[in-house]
């Protein structure tokens, strides 16, 4: 006999709905919610058609819970939307003063808007961070300059608030993945520790380099050695512009090269650094210490050299003090990013924390007007400005309150309603075959690649994923068996403790259930 169906389905198209289908669906989540992993937790559930906007499943939907990683997709959403996919940003080489008989009688400036993939080495055609150093030097050569009498300043100014959300744990801002955005970004803001351990377990395990070199920066090491089948257990304390970090845990005995990685603590002011160092390979003098510039540290003008305070790694004025009488600068030459398809496809497929707050940051900016001079955007006001946008192509947005763009704030919060009306809604902008495309694929690709292998999902769900403690989501895209594009948003908060990996063959089987509709 065949299984019930419902009608469902706008007045030009009618959507046959197997009412079989959406019963194992209700069965899987309600015997989540009531088992061992998640009676102490929330499962919520939202399955949306995209012709209509039609809710065909929910379960907790109306409940604003963490979102973990999930949130990118809102992020990338609002930027390709409001950008556009082929937006690129803009770095620019610069100097004030004048150049004469091979010496620039003033400072070099690299002035950054926000790009969080300068020299990341992360996209074929673009360069690394040494490729780019050495690139800059090229250029300041073409230029005539032989001889710098100011500073090399990292102009980070772009941006003039906090460089993370003050709801980020302070546990995660040492660490690569809660790398803050800056005016000027580089390397993806982060650097490795490497470790050499010998075969005991429990002793020191000393730090045998840090790359790129940064010997401003003081590591105060209490990491210790664990067995050698364990990985990476490090915590790094640090902040924004502090020069000292304190590295926590344990890496693997045996280890001849054991990398843990660290978000910089002031990315323009090692810019700076690292410039000036290559010029000096380079045979390009510089009279100045380094320094980084953003809005509230010292006002914009001519570096004096050899006044102020000559300690390297000094936040602010760095090496130098500056004069309050701001100059007219001169481009050398720009450097422009990836287009935005290519953003937040890497945002999507990696889940990098830094791109989805830049491009959330971006998008605010461009929504609210802002002159490109005049940037400054709070988080809590780049949020507010993402909810308008979305509110504004009539989505539901009642319990929808992130505190950020990547999911990483723990105090965050969405519904899983709020998502998939954003996804479906996101279907109607010239920009969705480009946000379609940053979405890994289930068994395929990106963090989703090992996922439901070998079954009816695998290349047939669009879906990114979130985890944070306690925390595991998906949200995306398939297709249900009469071809009807569908949409779905899952969250799982406060899950039995240690039970990451007892939740995965429940995940892959909600996603053969998916297909199955």
């Amino acid at each position: 006999m065949a299984p019930d169906r419902q009608l469902k389905g706008s007045a030009d198209r009618i959507t046959i709905i197997d009412t079989t289908a959406l019963q194992r669906i209700r069965a899987w989540a309600e015997a989540l919610q009531r088992g061992s992993l998640a009676q102490n937790g929330i499962v919520a559930l939202s399955v949306r058609r995209v012709s209509d906007g039609q809710c065909v499943f929910g379960q907790n939907e109306q409940t604003s819970l963490a979102t973990a990683s999930t949130l990118k997709l809102v992020s990338t959403a609002t930027a390709l939307a409001t950008l556009g996919s082929t937006y690129s940003y803009t770095t620019t080489l610069e100097y004030d003063g004048t150049i004469r008989d091979s010496t620039l009688q003033g400072n070099l400036y690299l002035r950054g808007t926000g790009d969080p993939s300068l020299a990341s080495g992360r996209f074929a055609g673009y360069p690394t961070w040494v490729q780019f150093l050495k690139s800059v030097s090229n250029s300041v050569r073409q230029a005539g300059i032989r001889r710098i009498s100011g500073a090399v300043v990292g102009d980070a100014s772009f941006y003039d608030d906090m460089p993370t959300p003050d709801t980020w744990p302070y546990g995660d801002l040492g660490n690569y993945y809660g790398a803050g955005l800056f005016g000027l970004n580089i390397n993806e803001n982060l650097y490795r520790v490497a470790f050499k351990t010998g075969p005991v377990v429990g002793v020191a395990a000393p730090v045998s380099r840090v790359d790129p070199a940064m010997p401003y920066l003081a590591l105060t090491n209490h990491v210790t050695t664990d067995q050698p089948t364990t990985g990476d257990e490090v915590v790094i304390y640090g902040a924004p512009f502090q020069n000292t970090v304190v590295l926590e845990g344990t890496v693997p005995a045996n280890s001849t090269d054991f990398i843990v990685k660290g978000a910089m603590p002031d990315p323009a002011y090692f810019i700076a650094y690292a410039l000036t160092e290559q010029f000096r390979r380079d045979s390009i003098r510089v009279a100045g210490m380094p320094m980084s510039y953003r809005i509230g540290t010292s006002p914009t003008g001519v570096v004096v050299a050899g006044v102020g305070n000559d300690v390297p790694g000094n936040i602010g004025a760095g090496g130098a003090s500056l004069t309050s009488k701001p100059l007219r600068r001169t481009e050398i030459t720009r450097y422009l990013s990836p287009p935005m398809s290519d953003l937040a496809r890497e945002t999507n497929f990696q889940s990098i924390n830094l791109y989805a707050e830049a491009l959330l940051r971006s998008a605010a900016q461009k929504l609210t007007q802002n002159p490109p001079a005049i940037p400054a955007r709070s988080w809590p006001a780049s949020v507010s400005a993402m909810t308008g946008f979305w509110q504004s192509k009539g989505v539901d947005l009642a319990g929808f309150r992130p505190r950020d763009g990547s999911g990483l704030s723990t105090v965050g919060a969405m519904t899983t309603a709020n998502l998939t009306g954003i996804l479906a809604a996101m279907t109607r902008e010239v920009a969705y075959p480009a946000f379609y495309a940053s979405i890994p694929v289930v068994g395929r690709t990106g963090t989703v690649k090992n996922l439901a292998k070998n079954t009816k999902a695998a290349g047939n769900i669009r879906a990114k994923s979130g985890t944070i403690e306690g925390v595991r989501a998906y949200a995306g895209y398939f297709t249900a068996t009469d071809g009807s594009l569908m949409c779905f948003s899952f969250m799982i908060n406060k899950y039995a403790e240690g039970k990451y990996a007892a939740l995965t063959p429940q995940i892959e089987k909600l996603f053969t259930l998916l297909v199955a509709l």
